[in-house]
Protein backbone atom coordinates (compact mmCIF):
# COMPACT_ATOMS: atom_id res chain seq x y z
CA UNK A 1 0.00 0.00 0.00
CA UNK A 2 1.37 3.46 -0.89
CA UNK A 3 2.10 5.99 1.83
CA UNK A 4 -0.59 8.27 0.39
CA UNK A 5 -3.21 5.49 0.69
CA UNK A 6 -2.08 4.73 4.25
CA UNK A 7 -2.35 8.41 5.30
CA UNK A 8 -5.80 8.67 3.67
CA UNK A 9 -7.08 5.59 5.52
CA UNK A 10 -5.71 6.90 8.81
CA UNK A 11 -7.45 10.23 8.22
CA UNK A 12 -10.82 8.48 7.70
CA UNK A 13 -10.42 6.53 10.95
CA UNK A 14 -9.44 9.72 12.78
CA UNK A 15 -12.49 11.65 11.51
CA UNK A 16 -14.85 8.81 12.42
CA UNK A 17 -13.41 8.58 15.92
CA UNK A 18 -13.72 12.32 16.32
CA UNK A 19 -17.39 12.23 15.37
CA UNK A 20 -18.11 9.63 18.03
CA UNK A 21 -16.21 11.44 20.79
CA UNK A 22 -18.20 14.69 21.05
CA UNK A 23 -18.97 16.19 24.41
CA UNK A 24 -22.36 16.54 26.09
CA UNK A 25 -24.54 19.60 25.86
CA UNK A 26 -25.59 21.63 28.82
CA UNK A 27 -29.05 21.01 30.30
CA UNK A 28 -31.89 22.59 28.41
CA UNK A 29 -30.17 22.94 25.04
CA UNK A 30 -32.78 22.59 22.30
CA UNK A 31 -31.03 22.36 18.95
CA UNK A 32 -27.68 21.12 17.80
CA UNK A 33 -26.42 21.72 14.27
CA UNK A 34 -23.29 19.71 13.55
CA UNK A 35 -20.42 21.54 11.93
CA UNK A 36 -20.59 21.42 8.17
CA UNK A 37 -17.70 19.60 6.52
CA UNK A 38 -16.36 21.79 3.74
CA UNK A 39 -14.17 20.84 0.83
CA UNK A 40 -10.63 22.17 1.10
CA UNK A 41 -9.32 20.92 -2.21
CA UNK A 42 -10.88 23.66 -4.30
CA UNK A 43 -12.55 21.25 -6.69
CA UNK A 44 -16.01 21.33 -5.11
CA UNK A 45 -18.30 24.03 -3.81
CA UNK A 46 -17.60 25.18 -0.26
CA UNK A 47 -21.25 26.10 0.35
CA UNK A 48 -22.84 24.60 3.44
CA UNK A 49 -24.62 21.32 2.85
CA UNK A 50 -28.37 21.25 3.25
CA UNK A 51 -29.41 19.81 6.59
CA UNK A 52 -32.75 18.22 7.42
CA UNK A 53 -34.03 18.92 10.91
CA UNK A 54 -35.50 15.75 12.45
CA UNK A 55 -37.67 16.30 15.54
CA UNK A 56 -37.37 14.05 18.57
CA UNK A 57 -40.66 12.65 19.89
CA UNK A 58 -40.78 11.76 23.57
CA UNK A 59 -42.22 8.36 24.45
CA UNK A 60 -44.99 9.07 26.92
CA UNK A 61 -48.51 7.91 27.77
CA UNK A 62 -50.09 10.29 25.26
CA UNK A 63 -47.95 8.90 22.44
CA UNK A 64 -48.72 5.30 23.39
CA UNK A 65 -52.47 6.03 23.52
CA UNK A 66 -52.29 7.62 20.08
CA UNK A 67 -50.35 4.67 18.63
CA UNK A 68 -52.83 2.21 20.14
CA UNK A 69 -55.79 4.14 18.75
CA UNK A 70 -54.18 4.35 15.31
CA UNK A 71 -53.56 0.62 15.33
CA UNK A 72 -57.16 -0.17 16.25
CA UNK A 73 -58.46 2.22 13.60
CA UNK A 74 -56.17 0.87 10.89
CA UNK A 75 -57.69 -1.25 8.15
CA UNK A 76 -56.38 -4.33 6.44
CA UNK A 77 -53.88 -3.75 3.61
CA UNK A 78 -55.55 -2.91 0.27
CA UNK A 79 -56.94 -5.96 -1.48
CA UNK A 80 -56.66 -8.27 1.53
CA UNK A 81 -60.42 -8.53 2.08
CA UNK A 82 -60.84 -9.75 -1.50
CA UNK A 83 -58.86 -12.88 -0.59
CA UNK A 84 -61.59 -14.11 1.73
CA UNK A 85 -64.53 -16.02 0.31
CA UNK A 86 -66.06 -19.37 -0.44
CA UNK A 87 -63.97 -22.05 -2.16
CA UNK A 88 -64.35 -22.41 -5.90
CA UNK A 89 -65.23 -25.74 -7.48
CA UNK A 90 -62.29 -27.58 -9.04
CA UNK A 91 -61.97 -27.18 -12.78
CA UNK A 92 -60.06 -29.71 -14.84
CA UNK A 93 -57.04 -28.77 -16.91
CA UNK A 94 -54.26 -30.20 -19.06
CA UNK A 95 -52.46 -33.05 -17.32
CA UNK A 96 -55.44 -34.12 -15.23
CA UNK A 97 -56.86 -37.61 -15.71
CA UNK A 98 -60.61 -38.17 -15.84
CA UNK A 99 -62.33 -41.37 -14.83
CA UNK A 100 -65.46 -41.76 -16.95
CA UNK A 101 -67.90 -44.63 -16.41
CA UNK A 102 -70.93 -45.44 -18.57
CA UNK A 103 -72.89 -47.97 -16.56
CA UNK A 104 -74.14 -51.24 -18.11
CA UNK A 105 -71.78 -50.81 -21.05
CA UNK A 106 -68.72 -52.96 -20.35
CA UNK A 107 -67.31 -52.27 -23.81
CA UNK A 108 -66.73 -48.67 -22.74
CA UNK A 109 -65.18 -49.70 -19.45
CA UNK A 110 -62.35 -51.32 -21.40
CA UNK A 111 -61.36 -47.89 -22.67
CA UNK A 112 -60.06 -46.99 -19.21
CA UNK A 113 -57.28 -49.54 -19.40
CA UNK A 114 -55.51 -51.17 -16.47
CA UNK A 115 -52.55 -49.78 -14.53
CA UNK A 116 -49.25 -51.60 -15.18
CA UNK A 117 -47.99 -53.87 -12.45
CA UNK A 118 -44.86 -51.77 -11.90
CA UNK A 119 -46.68 -48.44 -11.68
CA UNK A 120 -45.42 -45.80 -9.25
CA UNK A 121 -47.36 -43.50 -6.97
CA UNK A 122 -46.38 -40.52 -9.14
CA UNK A 123 -47.80 -42.20 -12.27
CA UNK A 124 -51.17 -41.07 -13.55
CA UNK A 125 -54.21 -43.14 -12.72
CA UNK A 126 -55.79 -45.07 -15.59
CA UNK A 127 -58.35 -42.97 -17.36
CA UNK A 128 -58.62 -40.24 -19.95
CA UNK A 129 -55.69 -37.83 -19.95
CA UNK A 130 -56.51 -34.22 -20.80
CA UNK A 131 -54.03 -33.16 -23.47
CA UNK A 132 -52.21 -29.85 -23.75
CA UNK A 133 -55.13 -28.40 -25.72
CA UNK A 134 -57.55 -29.28 -22.94
CA UNK A 135 -59.29 -32.08 -24.89
CA UNK A 136 -60.07 -35.76 -24.36
CA UNK A 137 -61.13 -38.51 -26.76
CA UNK A 138 -64.04 -40.70 -25.63
CA UNK A 139 -65.64 -43.53 -27.62
CA UNK A 140 -68.82 -42.51 -29.43
CA UNK A 141 -68.44 -38.95 -28.11
CA UNK A 142 -65.42 -37.95 -30.16
CA UNK A 143 -63.20 -35.03 -29.26
CA UNK A 144 -64.46 -33.12 -26.22
CA UNK A 145 -62.95 -29.91 -24.82
CA UNK A 146 -62.99 -30.17 -21.02
CA UNK A 147 -60.31 -27.75 -19.75
CA UNK A 148 -61.73 -25.13 -17.41
CA UNK A 149 -64.87 -27.15 -16.71
CA UNK A 150 -65.92 -28.88 -13.51
CA UNK A 151 -66.85 -32.58 -13.38
CA UNK A 152 -70.60 -31.90 -13.38
CA UNK A 153 -70.37 -29.83 -16.57
CA UNK A 154 -68.25 -32.47 -18.31
CA UNK A 155 -70.75 -35.13 -17.27
CA UNK A 156 -73.69 -33.23 -18.82
CA UNK A 157 -71.84 -32.70 -22.09
CA UNK A 158 -70.89 -36.39 -22.32
CA UNK A 159 -74.46 -37.41 -21.60
CA UNK A 160 -75.71 -35.18 -24.42
CA UNK A 161 -73.32 -36.75 -26.92
CA UNK A 162 -73.75 -40.36 -25.81
CA UNK A 163 -77.53 -39.98 -25.89
CA UNK A 164 -77.24 -39.96 -29.67
CA UNK A 165 -75.92 -43.54 -29.48
CA UNK A 166 -77.34 -44.98 -26.25
CA UNK A 167 -80.76 -44.52 -24.71
CA UNK A 168 -80.54 -42.60 -21.44
CA UNK A 169 -76.94 -43.54 -20.63
CA UNK A 170 -75.87 -43.40 -16.99
CA UNK A 171 -72.62 -41.42 -16.97
CA UNK A 172 -70.36 -40.53 -14.03
CA UNK A 173 -67.26 -38.35 -14.26
CA UNK A 174 -64.61 -37.72 -11.63
CA UNK A 175 -61.05 -36.44 -11.65
CA UNK A 176 -58.86 -39.44 -10.88
CA UNK A 177 -55.49 -37.66 -10.94
CA UNK A 178 -54.88 -33.98 -10.16
CA UNK A 179 -51.76 -32.82 -11.98
CA UNK A 180 -52.72 -29.47 -13.48
CA UNK A 181 -53.27 -27.01 -10.64
CA UNK A 182 -50.49 -26.41 -8.11
CA UNK A 183 -49.39 -23.83 -5.57
CA UNK A 184 -45.89 -23.22 -4.25
CA UNK A 185 -45.07 -22.86 -0.53
CA UNK A 186 -41.69 -21.28 0.23
CA UNK A 187 -39.76 -19.84 3.12
CA UNK A 188 -39.95 -20.80 6.79
CA UNK A 189 -41.99 -24.00 6.56
CA UNK A 190 -40.64 -27.44 7.32
CA UNK A 191 -41.09 -28.93 3.84
CA UNK A 192 -41.28 -26.15 1.24
CA UNK A 193 -42.29 -27.10 -2.26
CA UNK A 194 -45.18 -27.60 -4.64
CA UNK A 195 -48.62 -28.66 -3.44
CA UNK A 196 -51.26 -30.01 -5.83
CA UNK A 197 -54.76 -28.57 -5.68
CA UNK A 198 -57.54 -31.15 -5.84
CA UNK A 199 -61.30 -31.24 -5.40
CA UNK A 200 -60.84 -30.58 -1.68
CA UNK A 201 -60.44 -26.76 -1.44
CA UNK A 202 -57.00 -25.72 -0.23
CA UNK A 203 -56.96 -22.88 2.25
CA UNK A 204 -53.93 -20.88 3.31
CA UNK A 205 -53.70 -22.74 6.60
CA UNK A 206 -54.13 -26.11 4.86
CA UNK A 207 -51.24 -25.32 2.52
CA UNK A 208 -48.94 -24.35 5.39
CA UNK A 209 -50.00 -27.47 7.31
CA UNK A 210 -49.32 -29.73 4.33
CA UNK A 211 -45.86 -28.16 4.16
CA UNK A 212 -45.12 -29.24 7.73
CA UNK A 213 -46.22 -26.04 9.46
CA UNK A 214 -44.19 -23.03 10.53
CA UNK A 215 -40.57 -23.48 11.57
CA UNK A 216 -39.28 -22.03 14.83
CA UNK A 217 -37.72 -19.15 12.88
CA UNK A 218 -40.93 -18.22 11.03
CA UNK A 219 -42.46 -14.77 11.36
CA UNK A 220 -46.23 -15.30 11.37
CA UNK A 221 -46.75 -11.58 10.98
CA UNK A 222 -45.09 -11.53 7.55
CA UNK A 223 -46.69 -14.12 5.25
CA UNK A 224 -46.78 -13.08 1.59
CA UNK A 225 -49.38 -14.40 -0.84
CA UNK A 226 -48.39 -13.74 -4.45
CA UNK A 227 -51.25 -13.98 -6.94
CA UNK A 228 -51.18 -12.85 -10.56
CA UNK A 229 -48.13 -10.70 -9.94
CA UNK A 230 -49.61 -8.96 -6.88
CA UNK A 231 -48.16 -9.52 -3.41
CA UNK A 232 -50.51 -9.48 -0.41
CA UNK A 233 -48.77 -9.14 2.96
CA UNK A 234 -50.63 -11.02 5.68
CA UNK A 235 -50.23 -10.91 9.45
CA UNK A 236 -51.76 -14.20 10.59
CA UNK A 237 -52.11 -13.26 14.26
CA UNK A 238 -53.49 -9.82 13.44
CA UNK A 239 -56.10 -11.35 11.14
CA UNK A 240 -57.31 -13.57 13.98
CA UNK A 241 -57.47 -10.58 16.36
CA UNK A 242 -59.61 -8.73 13.83
CA UNK A 243 -62.00 -11.66 13.53
CA UNK A 244 -60.81 -12.89 10.13
CA UNK A 245 -60.11 -16.61 9.89
CA UNK A 246 -57.04 -17.33 7.71
CA UNK A 247 -58.71 -20.64 6.81
CA UNK A 248 -61.20 -18.60 4.78
CA UNK A 249 -58.44 -17.61 2.36
CA UNK A 250 -58.50 -20.22 -0.40
CA UNK A 251 -55.57 -20.60 -2.75
CA UNK A 252 -55.88 -20.56 -6.51
CA UNK A 253 -53.77 -22.37 -9.12
CA UNK A 254 -50.44 -20.63 -9.56
CA UNK A 255 -50.42 -18.94 -6.14
CA UNK A 256 -47.15 -18.65 -4.22
CA UNK A 257 -47.05 -18.43 -0.43
CA UNK A 258 -43.84 -17.25 1.21
CA UNK A 259 -43.33 -17.30 4.98
CA UNK A 260 -40.64 -14.80 5.94
CA UNK A 261 -38.04 -15.37 8.62
CA UNK A 262 -37.89 -13.49 11.89
CA UNK A 263 -34.26 -12.63 11.22
CA UNK A 264 -35.45 -10.41 8.36
CA UNK A 265 -37.39 -8.30 10.88
CA UNK A 266 -34.60 -7.79 13.40
CA UNK A 267 -34.06 -4.67 15.50
CA UNK A 268 -30.55 -3.28 15.95
CA UNK A 269 -29.53 -2.52 19.54
CA UNK A 270 -26.35 -0.49 19.77
CA UNK A 271 -24.54 2.10 21.83
CA UNK A 272 -23.84 1.76 25.53
CA UNK A 273 -25.32 -1.69 26.10
CA UNK A 274 -23.57 -4.82 27.32
CA UNK A 275 -24.32 -6.89 24.20
CA UNK A 276 -24.92 -4.88 21.03
CA UNK A 277 -26.87 -7.21 18.78
CA UNK A 278 -29.65 -7.73 16.29
CA UNK A 279 -32.71 -8.70 18.32
CA UNK A 280 -35.35 -10.86 16.66
CA UNK A 281 -39.08 -10.39 17.25
CA UNK A 282 -41.32 -13.07 18.72
CA UNK A 283 -43.05 -15.59 16.47
CA UNK A 284 -46.09 -13.34 16.19
CA UNK A 285 -43.85 -10.49 15.03
CA UNK A 286 -44.11 -8.41 18.21
CA UNK A 287 -41.16 -6.87 20.03
CA UNK A 288 -41.24 -4.16 22.68
CA UNK A 289 -38.52 -1.67 23.55
CA UNK A 290 -37.98 -3.27 26.96
CA UNK A 291 -37.52 -6.72 25.37
CA UNK A 292 -34.95 -5.33 22.94
CA UNK A 293 -32.97 -3.67 25.73
CA UNK A 294 -33.12 -6.88 27.79
CA UNK A 295 -31.85 -8.98 24.88
CA UNK A 296 -29.06 -6.44 24.45
CA UNK A 297 -27.82 -7.20 27.94
CA UNK A 298 -29.31 -3.98 29.40
CA UNK A 299 -27.36 -0.73 29.86
CA UNK A 300 -23.63 -0.64 30.44
CA UNK A 301 -23.55 0.58 34.04
CA UNK A 302 -20.15 2.21 33.54
CA UNK A 303 -20.78 4.31 30.45
CA UNK A 304 -24.53 4.46 29.62
CA UNK A 305 -26.61 7.55 30.18
CA UNK A 306 -30.04 6.10 30.99
CA UNK A 307 -31.84 9.28 29.98
CA UNK A 308 -30.40 9.04 26.47
CA UNK A 309 -32.41 6.14 25.01
CA UNK A 310 -33.42 6.65 21.37
CA UNK A 311 -35.34 4.68 18.76
CA UNK A 312 -34.60 5.53 15.11
CA UNK A 313 -37.29 4.40 12.68
CA UNK A 314 -37.28 4.32 8.85
CA UNK A 315 -33.58 5.15 8.82
CA UNK A 316 -33.25 4.34 5.11
CA UNK A 317 -36.12 6.61 4.04
CA UNK A 318 -36.13 10.34 3.41
CA UNK A 319 -38.37 10.89 6.45
CA UNK A 320 -36.87 9.03 9.41
CA UNK A 321 -38.45 9.27 12.86
CA UNK A 322 -36.68 9.52 16.22
CA UNK A 323 -38.24 8.64 19.59
CA UNK A 324 -36.69 9.38 22.97
CA UNK A 325 -37.22 7.80 26.37
CA UNK A 326 -35.69 8.85 29.66
CA UNK A 327 -35.01 5.39 31.11
CA UNK A 328 -34.32 6.91 34.54
CA UNK A 329 -37.96 7.99 34.86
CA UNK A 330 -40.09 6.05 37.37
CA UNK A 331 -42.55 5.10 34.61
CA UNK A 332 -39.87 4.28 32.03
CA UNK A 333 -40.29 0.50 32.29
CA UNK A 334 -44.06 0.79 31.87
CA UNK A 335 -43.61 2.93 28.77
CA UNK A 336 -40.91 0.68 27.31
CA UNK A 337 -43.11 -2.39 27.83
CA UNK A 338 -45.86 -0.83 25.74
CA UNK A 339 -43.76 0.74 22.99
CA UNK A 340 -43.85 -1.67 20.03
CA UNK A 341 -40.81 -1.72 17.79
CA UNK A 342 -40.94 -2.24 14.05
CA UNK A 343 -38.61 -4.22 11.75
CA UNK A 344 -35.23 -2.54 11.16
CA UNK A 345 -35.67 -0.07 14.04
CA UNK A 346 -32.41 1.10 15.62
CA UNK A 347 -32.30 1.28 19.42
CA UNK A 348 -29.44 3.49 20.56
CA UNK A 349 -28.29 4.06 24.13
CA UNK A 350 -26.21 7.21 24.40
CA UNK A 351 -23.20 8.05 26.48
CA UNK A 352 -23.77 11.74 26.78
CA UNK A 353 -25.84 14.57 25.42
CA UNK A 354 -27.44 15.48 22.14
CA UNK A 355 -24.18 16.57 20.49
CA UNK A 356 -22.83 13.03 20.53
CA UNK A 357 -26.12 11.53 19.37
CA UNK A 358 -26.42 14.10 16.58
CA UNK A 359 -23.05 13.08 15.20
CA UNK A 360 -23.83 9.39 15.50
CA UNK A 361 -27.12 10.09 13.74
CA UNK A 362 -25.29 11.43 10.71
CA UNK A 363 -23.42 8.14 10.49
CA UNK A 364 -26.63 6.10 10.82
CA UNK A 365 -28.51 8.13 8.21
CA UNK A 366 -26.10 8.28 5.28
CA UNK A 367 -28.77 9.57 2.89
CA UNK A 368 -29.50 12.63 5.01
CA UNK A 369 -27.21 15.22 6.53
CA UNK A 370 -29.37 15.36 9.63
CA UNK A 371 -29.62 17.42 12.75
CA UNK A 372 -32.08 16.79 15.56
CA UNK A 373 -34.35 19.14 17.43
CA UNK A 374 -35.83 18.55 20.83
CA UNK A 375 -35.31 18.86 24.54
CA UNK A 376 -32.85 16.28 25.84
CA UNK A 377 -31.40 16.94 29.27
CA UNK A 378 -27.87 15.73 29.93
CA UNK A 379 -27.10 14.56 33.41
Amino acid sequence: MSSLGFRTGSLVVFITAALLSGCSIVPGQRMITPATIQDTGGEFSTEAAQQKQIPITDINLELLKKMSADQKASVLPPGTTSLFGKPAVYRAGPGDVLQIVVWDHPELAAALGQPPSNSRISDAMPGFLIDEKGDIQFPYAGNLHVAGKDAATIQRELYARLSKVYQKPEVTVRVASFRNATVYIDGEVRTPGTQSINDIPMSLTNAIGLSGGFTTTADRSRVDLIRNGTTYSLNIDDLVKRGHNPSDIYLQPGDTVRVNAREDSGVYVMGEVNKPATVLPLRNGSLTLSQAISDGGSFDSNTAAGQQLFVIRDSTSQSPQIYHLDATSPVAMLLANQFELQPKDIVYVGQGGLVRFNRVLNLLLPAINAAVTGVVVSK
